[in-house]
């Protein structure tokens, strides 16, 4: 294909704004990612679509062509597959609530989750805070946990939408990253081709997102639903506030222990609510009742069946369910340090983006890929937005160890949390719904 087709001729067509056919978008990615199609061309034509944009056609065939570049998971021979993916946040522990409760649902996960980088964290990352857990399944096993438990979790593979990793590093380093086309196209090429035939999007929105507005951001869930449904998937896209951390608790452990507390019944408002609210959507996909399936998602929080699922998929990837049982076990870094009000009144607002930024210095997180990370160290906000202090009462309390970073932890944190006279509004969690 590349050697029949001039690729400065298919650059200009994108800098005139003129829209690509699906074979002239084969050309360009499937022939960078056989190497015949030098960086510094893609580099033009990244830039050339930051420019001038993509047709709804145009960003579903980029999609597809860029889940076609890989190995696709068939999940075909298991039920009522559901897929969730989370733009990033901080505290963002609802994977581990949501695919015990959906699994608990009748619903089946067979997912592929990242690690964390810069200020957001990983799935995988948090699960590996259970002593024993693998990410690593043969793709025989993995079907077979999915189908007998309803949750199998693997690590992202490398063989999966090769072409979206190379477009990415890419886009990286030619200031093409904030591109919605291009956004929207490396998220779903890895659903579409991870095999789920149901797909739920949390769009995150505000100070600890990527999306900073709700417009830009239902702009992303709509791209994103638009290509979902070219390519034949049922998916709902839920667009969710980022401006505060989710829950009270950030890093690794910790937020193994609050997700477990969800699982109990016994976890924040917030969080729960965001979780029920993706399980309803995930359910109102398959055609049921959101009343019912609200209901039902609730259920397992107070029933123990979520939580079952848990401990079951933990063991099932030679994980300790011990630390399901009592997770006051894991590690938890011995030090702590606290940030005090100094006036009284009213917590106005908490920087998600300095919490996680605070998270990442402590050493939970990773500023490059592959980095090793403290899972036990990590921030606990006492207080939240709209809740009353005194001078004096503890804010927030950081966990680290044997002090590494925390002067700079602590300085971010003293500028993202403000407390004022006024008792704030508090923005609503969900902003909105596509589907």
């Amino acid at each position: 294909m590349t050697h029949r087709v001039h690729i400065p001729d298919l650059i200009a067509r994108k800098r005139d704004g003129l829209e690509h056919s699906r074979a002239e978008l084969e050309a360009l990615v499937l022939g960078y990612t056989r190497g015949e199609v030098p960086d510094y061309q893609i580099s033009a034509w990244l830039m050339a679509i930051y420019l001038r944009g993509m047709t709804p056609r145009e960003v579903a065939d980029l999609t597809l062509v860029m889940a076609g570049s890989g190995e696709q998971f068939d999940l075909s021979s298991l039920e009522h597959t559901v897929d969730k993916h989370s733009t990033g946040g901080v505290g963002d522990k609802t994977s581990l609530i949501l695919t015990p409760m959906l699994a608990a649902l009748g619903l089946t996960v067979a997912k592929m989750s990242g690690r964390g980088l810069a200020h957001t964290g990983g799935t995988i990352d948090k699960l590996e805070s259970i002593p024993g857990w693998s990410g690593e399944l043969s793709d025989a096993a993995f079907l077979k946990q999915a189908r007998e438990i309803g949750l199998a979790l693997v690590g992202q593979s490398k063989d999966l939408a090769p072409a979206d990793g190379l477009l990415y590093a890419l886009r990286d380093v030619t200031a093409t990253v904030a591109c919605l086309p291009l956004i929207a196209s490396s998220i779903m090429s890895k659903k579409l081709a991870s095999g789920a035939q149901t797909i739920v999007l949390d769009v995150k929105v505000g100070a600890g997102a990527f999306m900073k507005t709700v417009d830009d951001g239902l702009d992303l869930a709509r791209a994103m639903v638009d290509i979902g449904t070219h390519a034949g998937r049922r998916v709902r896209a839920v667009l969710t506030d980022m401006d505060a951390p989710l829950g009270h608790l950030a890093g690794n452990s910790l937020e193994v222990q609050e997700a477990v507390a969800t699982l109990r019944g016994q976890g924040p408002e917030d969080l729960t609510g965001l979780c029920v609210a993706l399980a309803v959507e995930a359910l109102s996909a398959h055609g049921e009742d959101p009343v019912q399936a609200e209901a039902r998602a609730r259920r397992t929080l107070t029933d123990g069946s979520a939580l079952a699922k848990l401990r079951a998929f933990v063991a099932a990837q030679g994980g300790d369910p011990s630390y399901i049982d009592e997770p006051d076990k894991l590690d938890v870094a011995p030090g702590r340090a606290e940030v005090l009000a100094e006036s009284g009144g009213f917590v106005q607002g908490v920087d998600a983006l300095a919490v996680g930024q605070a998270v990442l210095v402590l050493g939970g997180g990773r500023a490059r890929k592959n980095e090793p990370i403290d899972h036990g160290v990590g921030v606990e906000l006492v207080k939240k937005p709209g809740e009353a202090v005194r001078a004096g009462e503890v804010l927030a309390r950081l966990y680290h160890r044997d002090g590494r970073g925390l002067d700079t932890a602590l300085t971010l944190l003293r500028s993202g949390l403000q407390v004022g006279a006024g008792r704030p509004e508090v923005p609503a969690l969900i902003l909105g719904r596509v589907q």
